[in-house]
């Protein structure tokens, strides 16, 4: 059969001495878009001429691969002929080859290849549709080293023929552009496009469609035919297999086949282990299916509570490669269903993760053939079996991985996931930080195991600790505290005071104290939980080290960075050696520690691990998870501890909008984010902003933690701070006492956060002219940062310059020229910085001893160190002004007497 084309200058008739000439069709009129690779066709043939070139061109039937070659061949300019070929079958291809046997000689497709092969021009051979899994095509290119083939097929094994070739081609088709899919469905639809938006109209319903060109093509001929644009959509979702279903308008779409249709004819030709592989595909999220999820499932050890549909599930692993007597795997037998699929284009092999994809299309099709509902059930708990319980990163990695495959139907899992396996599924969603979702599960979860085991078995009591620490990271921290009582005391007595699971209750209960500001009690029980586990696990063990974390988490916040620091290195470097660097946890001990030189004035230290994790959060639990954000909101605080405030606020904002609509706007963390931002705010002198902001997080916190909480005792230094800069004095002082004697109370007289909260009273006493009772609170200041911090430390060194301030606003400039030798490089810092606290280390037997890191939170309260209006003027002076000008009047008297008498 021969092609000609309209554009075609014939260099020399080769069809004169054959037998019959036969027209191909052309490409269909409506025929849209794809020039990039009509442009990359045209350069490929148009070099080293001379020489054999082979093009395939493959894809999923209904891509639109034959209407491409044809829009080539239409358009070809290098070519002395073109053959066209059928290649539908072995039948079809000899039959068309047929017709280029020479007249007089034998009728024979090998003497149309001999005849062709003789031929020695710039020809072209277009096999369409090399589809058939039996058919080698390559047995039918002509005998010599030259000419030109073009292949189309839904085989991606026919590639090889290209790959082999010295001059060899291979193009995927996948779907249309939008731009190209929307042209082609406003070409096909003609007048029935007279909308006013109808370029917004065609945009949404190739989208919709997925820009597959036979399914745009087959919407133009029946939105022509039937309807209007504007309405097309509305009909879709409520009827697209229907419509999917029904052939294309032949006169407008040009297209025998419907889409369904044209899979349907793939479909008739698989196995049975390939058609259930497909369906059970059609129920997971179209991308990075895994042989892993089914590897997983089968050799779990973990039985489904509903036996029929444990046995369904056994059955269907059977099928793709789980058929063996004692349950394993057969990596092979997966491989040779998932190539049958592949033969057709029905799925698709990533080669760099070798993950399959599936095109949404195809899922809906493979769909219809199967009962949903049982097979959506068989999928949830194959996906359920396939969770694994441990915590190395490749266990963290593959829950991630399968994070899509879940989301995909939440509410059916929600709703009929089997209570077996549905604390796995929470452990994936809780992983990355899907709390409310994980807890639906788990409430479930803890409601059938109570009944089937009773309420102090081990297994309910696991659920019940499960739960607890799913509120922990809500925030509701009465809640998970009443659990992890209750969970605590039945350990001690179903399994011992020193058993593993009892351990990590005293852990979990511990942190909740941590959280809940109780620092004392929650000390207590970490060091005697340390003690224990180095006892009876060892001191590398991955428990030992969350015990250690843990600790120094308390000795953090208590202000003892030095004890901290000291933990937090030992738990970093085993850490790395065990878990590896990019374990979440280890992650989280490099936060920690981060956040331990942040607070003793390394910043550049603590930069440069902050700016690690959060790039390796990034990669390993995405830009949004709970865990990310915080180290977004930890960067942000060293940052403008360092002066760079615009990048401060830009991570600030960022992490603040996404906790909001992540979670709820009174979580815990959410509220930190509004403070952190509020003191970048405050810092750059937008104190109105600030001020509203922290107004919001004060009483939040009030109303939530209590008046004497610390993080509360934070909302209100920072408030008084902006009140002070405002010039608000009087209200500045008010809070400023208040959260002194807080602090003095809940923390101890030494704390660094004490003694951060006597330098704000004492910066207000010298603005407020009470130049004697704010050297009394800096020299005390002083003298303790010095004992508890050290003489370098940025505080200690703020304290000295803020009381060589004071002296020489007293005329004691003798005692100030003292100081200012060491005040000097920070001289005009903020006297009040904002509070980077670590988390403490949440601790449970199934949610992977999940240890949280720094949040930052914010008690900027700025000091002026250096009064920015004139004291002297002619009226209404300054109080400090007054005093000052006294002590000078005086001195210049004193010392002119003095001189007179000499």
């Amino acid at each position: 059969m021969t092609c000609a084309t309209a554009s075609q200058v014939a260099v020399k008739d080769l069809t004169q001495t054959i037998k019959k000439r036969k027209q191909c069709p052309p490409p269909v009129a409506s025929y849209t878009g794809r020039q990039d690779i009509l442009k990359k066709m045209n350069q490929f043939f148009g070099q080293y001429q001379g020489s054999r070139h082979i093009f395939v061109l493959h894809g999923l039937g209904g891509s639109g691969k034959s209407q491409l070659a044809l829009k080539f061949v239409q358009e070809a300019e290098t070519f002395s002929d073109i053959f066209f070929v059928d290649a539908t079958s072995e039948q079809t291809v000899e039959a068309d080859l047929k017709l280029l046997a020479p007249i007089g000689s034998e009728d024979s497709a090998q003497e149309g290849l001999q005849w062709l092969a003789s031929q020695q021009t710039e020809w072209l051979l277009l096999f369409d549709n090399a589809d058939d899994i039996k058919l080698d095509i390559g047995k039918f290119f002509p005998p010599c080293s030259f000419g030109n083939i073009i292949i189309t097929t839904r085989n991606p094994e026919v590639c090889m023929h290209a790959e082999l070739c010295p001059n060899g081609e291979v193009f995927r088709v996948a779907d249309l552009k939008i731009e190209d899919a929307k042209n082609l469905l406003l070409k096909l639809v003609g007048t029935k496009a007279q909308a006013p938006n109808k370029e917004e109209l065609a945009t949404a319903i190739v989208k919709e469609l997925h820009c597959f060109a036979l399914a745009v093509a087959q919407a133009g001929g029946y939105i022509y035919t039937c309807g209007k644009l504007n309405i097309y959509l509305k009909v879709y979702k409520f009827s697209r297999d229907r419509l999917l279903a029904q052939s294309g308008i032949q006169a407008q779409s040009q297209y025998a086949l419907a889409v369904y249709a044209t899979w349907d004819l793939s479909y008739k030709k698989l196995s049975s282990p390939a058609q259930t592989l497909l369906q059970i595909c059609s129920q997971l999220h179209h991308q990075n299916i895994r042989e892993e999820i089914f590897q997983r499932a089968i050799l779990s050890d973990e039985k489904l509570q509903d036996s029929n549909l444990q046995e369904a599930v056994t059955e269907l692993l059977a099928q793709i490669g789980g058929g063996n007597e004692d349950c394993q795997w057969d990596s092979l037998v997966f491989r040779e269903v998932t190539r049958e699929l592949q033969s057709y284009s029905l799925i698709e092999q990533n080669q760099l993760d070798d993950s399959y994809n599936v095109h949404p299309l195809v899922q809906h099709w493979s769909a219809l053939s199967i009962s949903k509902n049982k097979m959506k059930e068989c999928v949830l708990a194959i996906l359920g079996l396939s969770v694994p319980w441990r915590f190395e990163m490749e266990a963290y990695q593959y829950r991630y991985q399968i994070l899509n495959h879940i989301m995909q139907d939440l509410e059916l899992f929600l709703n009929s996931i089997d209570k077996a396996v549905a604390p796995r599924i929470a452990l994936v969603l809780y992983d990355q930080g899907h709390f409310h979702h994980a807890e639906q599960l788990e409430v479930a979860a803890l409601e059938s195991s109570k009944q089937l085991l009773g309420a102090e078995h081990p297994d309910t009591l696991d659920s019940m600790a499960n739960l607890a620490s799913t509120y922990w990271r809500q925030g509701r921290w009465s809640e998970a505290e009443q659990l992890q009582v209750t969970v605590l005391e039945a350990r001690k007595w179903v399994l011992g005071k020193e058993h593993p699971n009892t351990l990590d209750s005293m852990a979990d209960l511990a942190s909740t104290y941590w959280r809940q500001g109780r620092w004392s009690k929650a000390e207590q029980l970490e060091v005697a939980v340390l003690e224990t586990r180095k006892r009876v696990l060892g001191q590398d063990h991955p428990d030992t080290l969350f015990g250690m974390a843990s600790l120094a988490s308390t000795y953090h916040v208590q202000g003892r960075w030095s004890e901290a620091e000291e933990l937090e290195v030992l738990v970093l470097e085993a850490r790395k050696q065990v878990l590896g660097k990019e374990h979440p946890n280890t992650l989280d001990s490099m936060a920690n520690l981060a956040s331990t030189y942040w607070r003793q004035g390394g910043w550049s230290k603590a930069e440069q691990l902050q700016g690690a994790v959060l790039e390796a959060r990034k990669r390993v639990l995405g830009k949004e998870h709970p865990d990310t954000l915080r180290s977004m909101a930890n960067l942000a605080c060293t940052y403008r501890d360092q002066g760079r405030l615009n990048e401060a606020e830009q991570l600030e904002v960022t992490v603040l909008e996404a906790r909001k609509r992540l979670l709820e706007k009174e979580h815990p963390d959410t509220l930190t984010s509004m403070a952190s931002l509020a003191s970048t705010y405050q810092k750059q002198g937008q104190w109105s902003e600030a001020e509203q902001l922290e107004v919001t997080v004060l009483k939040a916190r009030k109303r939530l933690l209590g008046e004497e909480h610390p993080d509360t005792l934070f909302s209100m230094a920072n408030l008084a701070c902006t009140y002070r800069d405002q010039g608000r004095l009087n209200e500045a002082e008010q809070l400023e006492v208040t959260v002194l004697e807080a602090r003095k109370r809940v923390l101890g007289k030494e704390h660094p956060d004490t003694l951060r909260s006597m330098a704000n009273l004492a910066s207000t006493y010298q603005n407020q002219g009470r130049l004697n009772e704010a050297e009394e609170l800096e020299v005390a200041v002083l003298e303790a940062r010095k004992q508890v911090l050290g003489k370098e430390h940025p505080d200690t060194l703020t304290s000295m310059a803020s009381l060589a301030h004071t002296l020489e606003s007293q005329c004691c400039f003798t005692e100030a020229q003292a100081l200012r030798p060491a005040a000097k490089p920070i001289e005009g810092s903020n006297n009040c910085a904002v509070q980077n606290v670590v988390e403490p280390v949440s601790l449970s037997p199934v949610h992977g001893h999940n240890e949280s890191e720094p949040l930052v939170d914010s008690s900027s309260v700025t000091a002026h160190s250096l009064l920015s209006a004139p004291l002297f003027t002619t009226t209404n002076v300054h109080p400090l002004g007054q005093k000052i000008k006294t002590r000078v009047i005086n001195f210049v008297k004193k010392t002119l007497k003095l001189h007179k008498s000499q």
